[in-house]
């Protein structure tokens, strides 16, 4: 049987988490850069919609065969210029092919890794689509994580590899 202590602290903890200052199970998502696997920090606050959240504490896209994200990707992915490289379907140009099932940076296959491609840019020549990485003279110019996902979601929706596997 539990002691009073013991009770008293469980009641505490459960208290805590539904005010929701317990710490969560399971810890958010690190990143890391294409270029040379060097953590990425990314500022927790830019991870500002529930869906942004969701991704930064399980690494899955949950905008993934979400209709009205992937026509929003779709236009993001045509407003940054990503045609110019990637083709008007992802299927490549002067850049590689998004779609898989292999990919010029193997951990592109996965949604985290494509994110962290797409945010920090790549060695090939693709520079940072991340806000505030993207033009260092406009720290508000540049994808919101929001964003990146809904482009990731559009580049998924080609069929290939859905990267939540």
């Amino acid at each position: 049987m539990l002691g009073n202590k013991a009770v008293k602290a469980t009641l505490f903890v459960s208290m805590l988490a539904l005010a929701g200052l317990a710490m969560p199970l399971q810890a958010a998502q690190s990143f890391v850069a294409t270029q040379d696997g060097a953590p990425l920090n990314i500022k927790p606050e830019l991870f500002d919609t529930p869906e942004a959240k969701q991704f930064l504490e399980t690494g899955k896209n949950p905008y993934i065969g979400n209709a009205e994200a992937v026509t929003k990707g779709h236009k993001l992915f045509n407003l940054y210029s990503c045609t110019q490289c990637h083709g008007p379907e992802a299927k490549g140009q002067v850049g590689p092919g998004l779609l898989g099932p292999t990919f010029h940076y193997p951990k592109n296959a996965t949604n985290k890794g494509m994110f962290e491609t797409i945010w920090h840019g790549t060695n090939g020549g693709m520079g940072a689509k991340g806000v505030g990485l993207m033009d260092p003279t406009d720290e508000s110019n540049g994808l919101k994580p929001d964003e990146v996902l809904k482009v990731i979601a559009w580049i998924r929706s080609h069929g290939g590899v859905n990267g939540n596997e």
